[in-house]
């Protein structure tokens, strides 16, 4: 099945001989760019372009053309290149008639493919406006396997910004190089076929019956037919053929709208078998005065769920934003008031009589104004803010939702994996109404450490060690209950280790429903067994896509992701089973082995720097609300709040017994 990626989304490789399909409102010029480890490009021989259309296991095409296909053969790349990044650009506005930025035409699509056309990977690069460049997405290789992520990096200045981003210092020169390649090719570019045409129609165009790489059935009457194995998507008369080329679909000639200014036809040429997504829900008209009602959905997105993931991290940029913009002010005012109260103090006239007790409250009036301006303008976006997350959150699906939304009570196993998991929510302390659902992106990239360790919470309360344990290990049954729920039957396995059996009681919604792949291992013996087989299937699993063969695992093998819950680490742990911890760790979600610790970090530090780096590979979340979470964006430390049951529901039974009953179903 394909994986349609959004931006920044990753999907592993397990072919290393590939193509790369392109498909565009207009002529583009394609390129593919080498870097290495940290994404840098050493020189122009490391850039397959129109000028140089072959480099070790690559080849592009010697035009620019409305479609594409680039040639990739990963085992040729020398052990240097760790990166490679596909390129695409308009033609510069020099060499002939056509748009000056993607804005102006349909959204580029890209498209991963095998030998026989199979499609791994797809993504349509939206977004784009005054950009006349961009990088639509790379292969990179990481812990010796190739994946595939969406990027879609947009350029307004062209191929020299592009490049000389990617740290190429000849990217201008290079960027004139290719400009002049194309421009000697522009007689040979190929247009694309004008939008499907109507069923009245159809009597004048030529039969293709050939399949489409991303087609399930007949090609439509009027496509072009099946082109030769050239990586440049001319026709069959080659770069050099002459005299009249063949009319798709009966018009004799291109779409004017793609170079005129005209009307654009946004639907993908390489989509149009499929229905378009729906239109996103519209807010009713806002009084005269008052700011639009908020919908839920009404973000960007094929489908209702990426729209609602779209919209949940634009309300966490929005009071990201507000907030930054309110903390500014406050300083700024503070550090005004302070420095008018020390000219007041410098000044030894002001010291006498009540002109300086004047000036100091003229200072201080001032710095309340301001602060009160920022408060005012915070308030009323929170306003906003408040007002969509009243209505987001009661749309989302069960994946994105808290276990106390209606939407548990209507679950059923899904038949696909989503977009994202809702680990907890966030908040801010100067918009403590506001909580923003904590989206985690799947499959998961990373572990988890549940802080089992006493702490005081933020709102002043105070844990002991027992309750945080207990606490700790309930919030960890929550989360791998819901990664459990949001994944199809049987592509989810949970293993547990509970050395001293502990967490006997808050483990019982997932050992009395039998969801788990076996008992909870208890002692030495059972954490040896459960570490031995898991780091046996990372190695197997390793072997098999380095050796280019997914397919030549053993028989019976359990191809699901694999979640392995540690309790009480370190108790019951050697320096083996540490080390083998620290293997799955760094070496496991690569192939689909993760890890959730539940332990307190002070109780692990006699094993001294070694866990160091365990430590800081997991996200850590905490069984109670703290403000440990930063962004990177503006550095705001954000109060994280985990998901937990309320009190006394039969949700979380209730769900584990239709993944339960599921499961066994799929077994059969």
């Amino acid at each position: 099945m394909t994986a349609e990626l959004v931006r920044g989304q990753n999907h592993p490789l397990s072919q290393s001989r590939l193509e790369i399909r392109v498909s565009a409102g207009t002529p583009v010029v394609a390129a593919a760019a080498l870097g290495d480890e940290n994404g840098r490009i050493h020189g122009v021989e490391w850039v397959a372009h129109p000028g140089a259309p072959t480099q070790p296991g690559l080849e592009v095409s010697r035009q620019a053309a409305a479609d594409h296909r680039l040639a990739v053969d990963l085992d040729a790349m020398t052990d240097a290149v760790h990166r490679v990044s596909v390129l695409l650009a308009l033609p510069a506005p020099g060499g002939g008639p056509g748009p000056a930025r993607f804005g102006a035409v349909a959204a580029p699509f890209v498209a991963v493919t095998g030998l026989d056309g199979g499609e791994i990977a797809s993504y349509t690069i939206t977004g784009l406006e005054a950009e006349s460049a961009v990088v639509a997405l790379e292969l990179y290789r990481r812990q010796g396997a190739w994946k595939v992520r969406a990027v879609g990096q947009g350029y307004a200045g062209g191929l020299a910004d592009l490049l000389t981003d990617q740290g190429l210092p000849e990217a201008v020169p290079l960027a004139g190089t290719i400009d002049e390649a194309v421009a000697r090719g522009l007689a040979r570019s190929v247009q694309a076929p004008p939008p499907r045409p109507a069923d009245g129609d159809r009597s004048r165009q030529p039969a293709a019956p050939a399949l489409g790489p991303d087609q399930g059935g007949t090609a439509p009457q009027g496509a072009p037919g099946p082109v030769p194995p050239s990586y440049g998507g001319q026709p069959a008369g080659g770069p050099g053929q002459t005299g009249p080329q063949p009319a798709y679909g009966g018009a004799g000639a291109a779409d004017p709208s793609a170079t005129t200014g005209g009307p654009i036809d946004y639907s993908h040429p390489g989509r149009r078998n499929s229905a378009p997504p729906p239109p996103p829900p519209t807010a009713p008209p806002a009084q005269p005065g008052q700011p639009a009602q908020p919908v839920a959905g009404d973000a960007t997105g094929w489908s209702m769920e990426e729209r609602l993931y779209n919209q949940v991290w634009g309300m966490f940029e929005d009071l990201a934003r507000t907030t930054a913009a309110y903390r500014s002010a406050v300083d700024f005012a503070e550090s005004r008031m302070d420095k008018e109260l020390e000219q007041t103090l410098s000044d030894p006239r002001s010291r006498i009589g009540g002109q300086g007790d004047a000036a100091r409250e003229a200072a201080r009036a001032r710095y309340t104004h301001l602060v009160d301006q920022a408060r005012e303008v915070l308030d009323r976006d929170l306003v906003q803010l408040v007002a969509e997350a009243d209505v987001v959150e009661p749309a989302l699906p069960p994946a994105f939702a808290r276990w106390d939304n209606p939407a548990w009570h209507a679950y059923r196993v899904p038949m696909e994996i989503p977009m994202a998991l809702r680990l907890g929510d966030l908040r801010l302390p100067e918009a403590d109404r506001i909580r923003i659902p904590m989206l985690l992106r799947l499959p998961l990239e990373r572990g988890l450490w549940i802080d089992s360790g006493r702490a005081d919470s933020v709102d002043g309360s105070f844990t002991d060690s027992h309750d945080m344990r207990r606490l700790a290990m309930e919030t960890a049954v929550a989360h791998a209950a819901r990664l459990l729920a949001v994944y199809p039957a049987g592509e989810f396995t949970v293993h547990v280790i509970d050395p001293a059996g502990s967490g006997a009681q808050p483990l019982a919604p997932l050992t009395q429903t039998g969801v788990l792949a076996a008992p909870p291992a208890q002692g030495a013996a059972g954490v040896t067994d459960v570490l031995g087989r898991l780091t046996q299937r990372v190695d197997l699993v390793q072997m098999a896509l380095r050796g280019g063969a997914p397919d030549a695992l053993p028989p019976g093998f359990d191809a699901s992701q694999q979640l392995l819950i540690v309790n009480d680490f370190p108790h019951g742990f050697d320096d083996r089973a540490v080390n083998q911890l620290r293997y799955l760790a760094d070496e496991g979600p690569a192939v689909g082995v993760h890890l959730m610790m539940v332990a307190d970090r002070e109780e692990s530090a006699g094993y001294g720097p070694l866990l160091d780096p365990l430590w800081r590979s997991l996200l850590r979340l905490t069984p109670v609300p703290e403000d440990h979470l930063a962004d990177p964006w503006v550095g705001h430390a954000w109060t994280y709040e985990p998901p937990l049951v309320p009190p006394g529901s039969q949700v979380l039974h209730q769900v584990l017994t239709q993944v339960a009953a599921a499961r066994r179903s799929w077994n059969r």
